[in-house]
């Protein structure tokens, strides 16, 4: 990684504003993942080192959450352990890989996101809030919480639009959405790094650089969010999607 002042600011700056953004909405790894390329890191590698700053984004909004008291701690406890077993194939998965070929599967993978955000660009408007997950949909939330666990096990970016959409779509408004969408994310992050650390796949000097940004964004974003409520979330939301959105489809 090149040693001049302006990488170290890069970084910093990139995770300040990927944390806000992830913790209002996600996507933040849309804007971190390509720069850690961009510095000269190899595709999986970069993968990999995103991830210790979703970790620490994530303590610090996991945090602020939990102090306003808006963590609805039954969907956290529900949707763990399939999303859980999911990042851990995932993350096999991307272990397993060779750079070219993670190249080709991020291009694709980035080519679907950014046509998911531009076609549909709202999520599902909720606000009942139920306190735990429809008893009748229990095992098909299962295999949902297990199927975008293998997906950010793999390769995380975008994860968190798919969570608020699910969330969404089963009752809960965006703000609570958001405060179990960041303690789930910040969980099975953290067993990713593990993985990644066994593999010899992280550049610790890069990924706390970001994440150093990314804690303090993150608490930012809570703030925000609960400050200004449902309504000026969701239109962050859109905006950030559609935004990531121009900017997969310009980038490729």
């Amino acid at each position: 990684m090149p040693e001049d002042i302006l990488t170290p600011l890069l970084l910093v700056g990139a995770g300040l504003v990927a944390g806000t953004i992830n913790s209002i909405a996600g996507g933040g790894s849309l804007l971190t993942l390509p720069l850690l390329i961009f510095i000269g890191l190899p595709p999986t590698v970069a993968n990999a080192t995103n991830r210790i700053a979703i970790v620490v984004g994530g303590i610090g909004a996991t945090s602020s959450f939990h102090k306003r008291d808006l963590i609805p701690f039954a969907w956290v406890k529900f949707g763990l352990p399939p999303a859980l077993v999911g990042v851990a194939l995932g993350t096999w998965g991307a272990m397993k890989i060779g750079d070219v070929a993670f190249e080709r599967i991020l291009a694709g993978i980035l080519v679907a996101a950014a046509a998911w955000m531009i076609w549909r660009p709202d999520p599902p408007l909720a606000g009942d809030n139920p306190l735990e997950p429809d008893p009748s949909k229990r095992w098909l939330l299962r295999g949902a919480f297990f199927v975008l666990g293998l997906y950010s096990g793999f390769i995380q970016a975008g994860i968190g639009f798919l969570f608020l959409a699910l969330l969404a779509a089963n009752g809960l408004d965006l703000v609570r959405a958001n405060a179990v969408k960041v303690p789930l994310i910040l969980a099975f992050t953290i067993l990713a790094v593990v993985l990644f650390a066994f593999a010899g796949m992280l550049d610790w000097q890069a990924g706390l650089m970001l994440a150093a940004g990314q804690f303090f964004g993150a608490k930012l974003g809570v703030h925000l969010q609960v400050l200004k409520g449902q309504a000026w979330v969701r239109n962050v939301l859109t905006v950030a999607i559609v935004v990531f959105a121009l900017r997969l489809v310009l980038s490729g």
